[in-house]
């Protein structure tokens, strides 16, 4: 199968790329290489793909929301189904750059459900987020749950790919499938996330930063469960049938939580990571930040019943890995 996957050098992109390469299939992908965070790091993830599976893996550097550009890509390479996981991301940098939000998760989401379209791609897998739950109370977060309240652009952006998804789907009979992604960690991660900013912290002695003084719970979710649910629904593309389906629709378009269904309290990850490098944690205790939310736990029984999804990595297990690969990565 040829794939196309977007956000190739990104932590989740990069990830899906090498599983998908491990299976034999052929992978083009793109990325624009932004400097939201360190180039360097998404270079370094391409090197590891280009030097494991040499010409298997194509490389383009796109904007996908540069609809000429993406055409013109387009011309050149074969390409079926589409992982579509490239995005501005980070709640707290929508505050500041909103922007850059419009651009790439509106208009180039747009560009890529075109493009799906006039290919007639067999299924599109596009990520979504469990950001768009926003300020629901009831948990654990369901795909059936209204999220019509986002607590910051980044997530009003992501429930309109939702939507705009929806249209297309509903028009064309395109299938789609969208990914509610919780709380990714593990190897190759993003610099702008807890498990990384807490981890560079101790090793370095400065204060941890802990928004609403710490008291926080998230669904945290190892990048290789992340990455079989992501595979396993790119496997099971919704049937153009009219029956309901994951989220609601009676388009080919589905909607999942992919999460590991547990509810972490953030000061045991702490506690993890204080024994796994041997640090001990200064707490800089700060009030709740505009746009986050104080818990978030996934309902996954839409996509383990659809897709036999079912996360096997525990935060004892996936945080002492995460910090033995940032361990050897920065000081290699």
């Amino acid at each position: 199968m040829n794939v196309l996957v977007t956000g190739a050098a990104g932590f989740i992109g990069s990830s899906v790329t090498r599983r998908l390469m491990e299976r034999g299939d052929r992978v083009v992908g793109i990325d624009n290489l932004s400097d939201y965070y360190s180039v360097q790091l998404k270079e370094d993830r391409l090197t590891a793909l280009t030097r494991d599976f040499g010409n298997g893996f194509a490389f383009d550097k796109i904007d996908f929301a540069d609809n000429a550009a993406l055409t013109d890509f387009a011309r050149r390479h074969d390409f079926d189904r589409i992982v579509h996981l490239g995005a501005q991301a980070g709640v707290r940098y929508s505050i500041e750059n909103p922007s850059a939000y419009i651009q790439a998760n509106l208009v180039g989401h747009a560009n890529m459900l075109e493009l799906a379209r006039q290919r007639r791609s067999s299924h599109l897998v596009y990520a979504s987020s469990s950001s768009v739950y926003g300020s629901n109370k009831t948990l654990p977060f369901r795909v059936e749950d209204r999220v019509d309240h986002p607590m910051s652009l980044y997530a009003a952006t992501k429930k309109a790919d939702e939507l705009i998804s929806e249209s297309y789907a509903h028009l064309y009979q395109l299938p789609l499938t969208g990914l509610r992604f919780f709380t990714v960690y593990g190897p190759w991660g993003r610099p702008d996330m807890a498990m990384w900013i807490f981890t560079k912290a101790l090793y370095e002695g400065r204060p941890l930063p802990l928004f609403n003084a710490g008291n926080m719970r998230r669904d945290f979710t190892f990048i290789d469960d992340i990455v079989s649910g992501v595979v396993a629904c790119l496997d099971g593309p919704p049937v153009a049938d009219g029956s309901a389906k994951a989220g609601g629709s009676h388009a080919p378009h589905a909607l999942y939580n992919i999460g590991n269904s547990r509810s972490e309290d953030l000061m045991r990850v702490v506690g993890i990571l204080e024994a796994e490098t041997g640090c001990t944690a200064i707490r800089d205790e700060r009030p709740m930040q505009p746009g986050d939310v104080a818990d978030t736990f996934a309902d996954i029984s839409a996509i383990a019943r659809d897709h036999g999804f079912a996360p096997t990595t525990s935060i004892d297990v996936g945080v002492p890995r995460f910090v033995k690969w940032y361990h050897d990565y920065t000081r290699a």
